[in-house]
């Protein structure tokens, strides 16, 4: 890379990527919703509008920089000689998109080495909502923005006052283990909710909407970018131990003061424990 700063070099190709692809998919929306594909249940869904934006992405990226991989939710992937890999969820939220309720995102973050989370180094990230017209954006060391105004994590410090989200996933046992632990939560905080986008979520925390946030089953490009944009806004972004890795396994992000306490409740909740067939 040639520039002088890489990281806000690539800060403004995903910001200028995903706004770009979240105003074609906003524009389709508008023309209706057609259900392409299943995933891994008849709840899990696939639009056209998910396939169209990824490989409209894919597309301005590798114009841009060619040598670089991309990891997308709905395709198969291209690998890095760069050594740069960008992570692209074209809509988070899809469930949402498909009854057009507006908290549905475009993602899209570039990470160096190897496209795993448990050892990759996010250096820029995007997530754009274009119902709301909100940008948000990070990059390594570089700080976090909402359509350019820095942003700063709530200095919430205790736990019962603290209004937290989650997420589910989309097996019948996983959901409702995850039930569960919300059972065991919601009388330890202030509420929960659930947005539906685990991108935005972690963009909640962030702009101090949200006091904390917490999922299991996460895939890369849920959080690639989010978890960038929360940390870099002072967010404390990792597992559910203290110095794991966000991911599939666990994916925690909160204001510091009530980190430690957020991380113990889920821990006493079992959030951590495989589900039952039950």
């Amino acid at each position: 890379m040639n520039s002088s700063d890489p990281g806000q070099e690539l800060r403004r190709i995903a910001v200028e990527v995903a706004s770009a692809a979240a105003a074609q998919a906003a524009g389709w929306r508008t023309r209706g919703v057609e259900v392409s594909a299943l995933k891994s249940s008849p709840t899990d869904i696939v639009t056209a509008a998910d396939q169209a934006t990824e490989a409209y992405i894919s597309e301005r990226l590798l114009a841009a920089r060619p040598a670089d991989g991309i990891l997308g939710e709905e395709g198969d992937g291209i690998a890095s000689s760069s050594g740069l890999t960008w992570v692209v969820d074209p809509i988070d939220g899809t469930v949402n998109y498909l009854y057009d309720i507006p908290a549905w995102a475009v993602s899209v973050a570039v990470v160096e080495g190897d496209p795993d989370p448990a050892t990759w180094r996010t250096l820029a990230g995007c997530v754009v909502n274009p119902v709301t017209q909100e940008v948000y954006a990070a990059s390594a060391d570089g700080g976090a923005t909402l359509n350019g105004r820095a942003l700063r994590v709530s200095d919430r410090a205790d736990l019962a006052s603290a209004l937290v989200a989650t997420g589910f996933g989309y097996a019948a046992t996983r959901r409702r283990h995850q039930a569960e632990v919300v059972l065991s939560m919601i009388t330890q905080v202030r509420d929960i909710r659930r947005m539906g986008a685990a991108s935005l979520d972690l963009c909640g925390v962030a702009a101090g909407r949200l006091d904390g946030y917490w999922e299991r089953g996460l895939q890369p490009w849920d959080h690639a970018a989010g978890a960038l944009i929360a940390r870099e806004a002072g967010a404390v972004v990792g597992g559910l131990a203290p110095d794991s890795r966000e991911g599939a396994a666990m994916t925690v992000a909160a204001t510091p003061g009530i980190t430690a306490a957020l991380r113990a409740a889920l821990s006493e909740a079992g959030a951590h424990l495989p589900p039952s067939d039950g």
